[in-house]
């Protein structure tokens, strides 16, 4: 396939679009005069989650287009699909781990079974994180330990290492990636792994505890493929949580001459992810992968979503073509604040929808993720309880439900995110090794993101935030589907490649 820029298509688009418009059209597509296959559909709305389409409509050959219109090249194609996920913390294992059995194994099944979402990346901890039980490393001394002679990952032992196993079970190809919040108190400007920054002359140990790390986990029978130096490197979180702070150049010196070194002569093959951090921090990256020493240990950038906007990927992508772009966090899905939270006078609520309701707004999150070279889409915590909780943070984070899944701690009753409702849409029909391939068209409130699988088939999710109903053209070649999107919906469509 071709694979040429997202700026490209679109100016390629624009004209094509304009000469529908004025009736000039002609088919410009290799595969205009192929017919493509049936097309069958799921959509979520408020009274149906990713049920099947009766009667979906069907590509017929035509060229009036309407101007809410939508061109799809599959000719154009972008980056590999990794997969999608969610993060395996301590807190979310804790539940599980205290699930009955059959019900763990129930809801580990519909997250990552392949009758379930179909879920294909996880991430862990390297040590706590703030959504942990208690606070620890896997060196925890009153006094420095150089040679990590006390070095143990016992603490994951209970709960989150049997997790990891189950979930590889029901997902032998679950691709797991590790991040740490906090090295020991004993590497830490203040001794505590509470804020602060990691000491520059522990920085060839700490490469070495990513390397015991790495193979502990193995020897454990957990196969951990990439890891990041750090979450979110850039905030130390003012210590209300194990944190630490990265100063740009430090990031720069432990890759290039501890972290990718150590795991070179240790003979591992994972990957290195730098940042872990928002997307307003992309001249960082910019900085960093413009030194040939660090940018030959790194595979990509881990990215969150909690400040700035996802083109921030795409800059990095074509500054740095070889890199690869990995979303990593982003969450909770519900109020910023609750009714009786306290904001700024005049501050807003961040998001209008209640838990479980707002899929149309993370679908349409997911969709920019996907447009702007995102390989994977990792949520944060799989499984809390209706509080978020256990949660380290301190003073504590205002109660609400904010995991993918909630679990009630007194009923042990299920309850689900908006982005749990919005994955299957992706998970469950874009498979790993697809290729995002080039969709344009500027319909107001509507979102919209197209694959090809491996086997061939093609997947197109539309994602209409809008409260009314929206009729949308898409066209493929000299071909059009003519659908109506309701309102506050997501609808995937699925159709075999032409023939």
């Amino acid at each position: 396939m071709l694979n040429a820029s997202r700026r490209d298509f679109l100016k390629f688009a624009a004209a094509v679009g304009g000469a529908v418009l004025a009736n000039e059209a002609k088919p410009l597509y290799a595969e205009s005069q192929m017919a493509p296959g049936p097309v069958r559909a799921w959509r979520t709305t408020a009274h149906e989650k990713f049920q099947p389409v009766q009667s979906p409509p069907q590509w017929q050959a035509g060229e009036q287009l309407s101007p809410l219109a939508i061109y799809l090249e599959p000719a154009a194609t972008y980056q590999q699909i990794l997969g999608f996920g969610g993060a395996f913390t301590d807190a979310s294992c804790y539940h599980l781990h205290r699930m009955d059995p059959d019900a763990r194994r129930a809801l580990l099944s519909d997250l990552y079974g392949p009758s379930g979402l179909r879920l294909s990346v996880g991430r862990t901890c390297i040590g706590t994180s703030d959504y942990s039980t208690r606070m620890y490393s896997y060196d925890d001394t009153p006094e420095p330990d150089p040679e990590l002679k006390h070095f143990s990952i016992e603490p994951d032992q209970a709960w989150i290492l049997p997790t990891l196993r189950e979930a590889q079970q029901i997902n032998p190809d679950l691709y797991l990636f590790s991040s740490v919040w906090s090295p020991p108190g004993w590497m830490k400007s203040g001794g505590s792994m509470l804020g602060g920054c990691i000491k520059e002359r522990w920085f060839a140990v700490h490469a070495q505890y990513f390397v015991k790390f790495l193979q502990a986990y193995a020897d454990a029978g957990v196969k951990v493929k990439a890891v990041t130096v750090n979450n979110e490197v850039d905030t130390d979180q003012d210590g209300h949580f194990p944190a630490t702070l990265w100063a740009q150049q430090h990031e720069m010196v432990f890759v290039a001459l501890n972290l990718g070194p150590a795991l070179e002569q240790a003979s591992l093959d994972t990957k290195i992810w730098i940042l872990d951090h928002n997307y307003n921090l992309w001249g960082r990256v910019a900085d960093e992968l413009s030194n040939p020493q660090v940018a030959q240990y790194v595979d990509g950038v881990a990215w969150h979503s909690y400040a700035g906007t996802p083109d921030a990927m795409t800059r990095i992508h074509e500054m740095f073509p070889d890199k690869h772009t990995y979303f990593t966090e982003g969450g909770p899905p519900a109020h910023l604040f609750g009714p009786s939270e306290e904001r700024h006078p005049g501050q807003q609520p961040r998001y209008e929808h209640p838990y479980g309701t707002d899929w149309a707004r993370w679908s349409s999150s997911f969709t920019g993720m996907l447009r702007n070279w995102a390989r994977c889409i990792c949520v944060w915590n799989l499984l809390l309880d209706e509080n978020g909780r256990p949660d380290l943070t301190n003073p504590p984070r205002p109660m609400r439900r904010a995991g993918l899944v909630s679990i009630d701690s007194k009923t042990h009753e299920l309850s689900y995110s908006g982005n749990y409702y919005a994955f299957p849409h992706y998970s469950k029909l874009i498979q790993t090794g697809a290729r995002v391939f080039a969709s344009s068209g500027d319909v107001s409130g509507v979102d919209h993101v197209a694959a090809e699988n491996p086997d061939k088939s093609r997947v197109l999710v539309l994602t209409n935030s809008n409260n009314a109903e929206q009729p949308v053209d898409c066209r493929l070649g000299d071909h059009i589907l003519r659908v109506a999107l309701p309102s506050d919906s997501i609808t995937s469509f699925v159709w075999e490649n032409a023939s």
